[in-house]
């Protein structure tokens, strides 16, 4: 398990990379499928609502966020669930 104070002290788009490497190496289809549910509300957050919506009535977009999760403000809101998931398996 990672240190949470440690994972505190990365960039976003670190923990997004770092996140989804372990959840890609390990099949954590379940974490993987998480952040794709979460990314909507992340975009509704950063004040994107237009997109937001998009996504949750299309699946490609969805994926294609899925790949720019680590960026910008979009990392910083899921930066949270980058950490929660970090501590506990990485």
């Amino acid at each position: 398990m990672a240190d949470v104070a440690d994972l505190e002290k990365l960039s976003s788009k670190e923990l997004h990379d770092r996140a989804v490497k372990y959840a890609v190496r390990h099949g954590d289809v379940r974490f993987l499928w998480r952040l794709l549910e979460q990314i909507p509300a992340a975009e509704a957050a950063t004040g994107n609502v237009d997109e937001s919506a998009a996504d949750i009535k299309y699946v490609l977009p969805m994926l294609d966020d899925y790949v720019h999760a680590g960026d910008g403000e979009i990392a910083e809101v899921l930066r949270p669930m980058y950490v929660e998931y970090l501590s506990k398996h990485d």
